[in-house]
């Protein structure tokens, strides 16, 4: 099969503004599978790298790693995917899949892994993201997504959901019912959080600056408990009370009072994209807790994600928007001013 134009919506500047690009997009090769793009989630890794956040990113940037659709074609030895199956693709289209991270379905760890967008492909190409039309992809990166689950909601699962999800995966949460989970921040990742945290049977208090996100958090996604984190009457109430925390607040935060709030041995996973993380290590000394790390996740998490959903019918909340409405949406996100989570129709708008 040969090579084949696509049509994207790329920034060609460090201004990050977005317009209609066309490029090329590799032959579909025996490993490959090609999806026509259907939706497109819109995640603050396309804000940093059309914006030149990191000092990167590599022009035209096409961006988009949270890319839902329908296989269209399908190389000859794909065994997974058949033609007109829903799939997802997520932050990553390739790795070695030879060294010890891939073989234990851990390919984000991979050191030769390549990002969705604005990566280095094997042949040397710069990878273009799901702001276009279609994508190829080795069928190894991508995920069934079973036709009963919408796929505008499956979109932001592939970063937005599988980057709080592993982490709650990787420290057994889904294993503890019963168990308090505290969640920083209510936005795309935060809300995803609080409906993983209500389905492992998990007791959540969402943490918050804004007041105005209380009823949504309590009402619409079934939160346990609300705080407002400046309260400092209400955080001291919770001192060592919860047994996890996951932090998915964007902007810089003291530590130290969410520290005190977890239990002896709590862990405080941090996935939010603040500049730096300070606290003191009395905070850690003391209760003998821990912190860590987390982004996205491998293969299998994404797919036992996903599936999770599906059962569960856990779906993300989201706007839909046209493509021309990229770049004021992508505003709104900067602003915070999203409930919860942007999705592009590209099926029905790039044209």
């Amino acid at each position: 099969m040969s090579s084949e134009d696509c049509l994207g919506w790329a920034a060609r500047d460090a201004s990050g503004h977005l317009s209609p690009y066309k490029f090329n997009r590799r032959a579909v090769e025996d490993d490959d599978v090609y999806v026509k793009i259907t939706h497109c989630g819109i995640c603050y890794a396309d804000i940093a790298w059309t914006r030149n956040k990191f000092g990167d990113s590599k022009y035209p940037v096409v961006p988009g790693h949270e890319i839902a659709g329908i296989v269209s074609k399908v190389g000859s030895n794909v065994k997974r995917f058949n033609v007109g199956d829903h799939v997802g693709v997520g932050t990553y289209v390739n790795s070695c899949r030879d060294c010890e991270y891939c073989e234990d379905g851990l390919e984000h760890q991979c050191s030769k892994g390549v990002f969705t967008f604005n990566g280095v492909d094997s042949d040397g190409t710069i990878t273009k993201g799901g702001y276009s039309n279609f994508i190829v992809v080795h069928e190894r990166y991508c995920f069934k997504i079973p036709k009963s689950y919408p796929l505008a909601s499956a979109a932001p699962l592939l970063c937005a959901g599988i980057t709080v999800y592993s982490p709650m995966i990787r420290y057994k949460m889904n294993e503890q019912p019963g168990k308090s989970l505290g969640v920083i921040g209510l936005g795309g990742l935060g809300h995803m959080a609080v409906k993983f945290g209500k389905a492992f049977g998990l007791n959540v208090t969402v943490f918050s600056t804004s007041i105005s996100k209380k009823d949504e958090a309590l009402n619409l996604l079934g939160a346990d408990n609300f705080v407002i984190s400046s309260d400092q009457g209400q955080m001291k109430g919770l001192t060592k009370t919860l047994d996890f925390i996951i932090d998915t607040a964007s902007g810089d935060h003291p530590y130290d009072p969410y520290m005190a709030l977890l239990k002896t041995f709590g862990i405080l996973v941090a996935v939010g994209a603040g500049t730096e993380i300070k606290f003191s290590p009395r905070s850690l000394f003391f209760g003998l807790r821990s912190i860590s790390g987390s982004i996205v996740g491998g293969t299998k998490d994404i797919q036992d994600m996903i599936d999770l959903c599906v059962e569960k019918e856990i779906y993300p909340k989201i706007e839909v928007i046209p493509i021309e409405y990229a770049n004021e949406a992508i505003e709104r996100v900067i602003k915070s001013d999203v409930k919860y989570r942007f999705v592009i129709d590209i099926e029905n708008s790039l044209k």
